[in-house]
């Protein structure tokens, strides 16, 4: 249910712009985004990190494209949520015990220390990728490519990475029993 809840803002993004144009959806993402946070407060009694930050960065970018009526606020906007992601994932693989990944992840999943290291790294390069990847379709393409790439070429790149993630992961643990 919560990563249903947290792509949902994504999808509703691309229906509104589709229909109207991106400053009508950038309201709707702001409006669904906060929508979200309230709905995990009623059914968890929690408002989860990654959807406050998320609320917290759709209002203010989303806030800006509409209010100085410039699209680039809101292309900004995952580009610059991929690199605080990216830097992260960079500084807990070099400066903590535990990369973020394996925080987030080992209580299910048992694999030594070093394989979560080289996931967490291969993510944060991932994530750095995608924000170039994001600049460069949004100053070299139309709006309209950029809106259809954000939506479904990032949620197919990062269900590929999980993928191969999934895969790696699965190989590790056989190895170990």
């Amino acid at each position: 249910m919560k990563q249903i809840l947290n792509i949902l803002p994504m999808f509703i993004f691309f229906i509104f712009y589709k229909f109207y144009d991106i400053f009508i959806a950038s309201g709707s993402l702001i409006v669904i985004s906060g929508l979200i946070c309230i709905i995990h407060w009623i059914f968890y009694n929690e408002i989860d990190k990654i959807s406050l930050f998320s609320f917290l960065s759709v209002f203010f970018f989303g806030s800006l494209t509409i209010f100085f009526h410039n699209s680039q606020f809101i292309k900004w906007k995952i580009t610059i949520i991929y690199i605080i992601f990216s830097l992260v994932l960079l500084i807990s693989q070099f400066f903590t015990r535990k990369p973020m990944i394996q925080r987030f992840l080992e209580k299910d999943i048992k694999i030594s220390n070093i394989y979560w290291r080289k996931i967490n790294f291969i993510w944060s390069l991932f994530f750095l990728f995608c924000a170039i990847l994001n600049i460069y379709i949004a100053y070299y393409f139309s709006e309209t490519i950029w809106v259809n790439f954000k939506v479904f070429g990032f949620t197919s790149l990062t269900f590929f990475l999980i993928l191969i993630t999934s895969i790696y992961i699965n190989c590790k643990i056989s190895k170990n029993k």
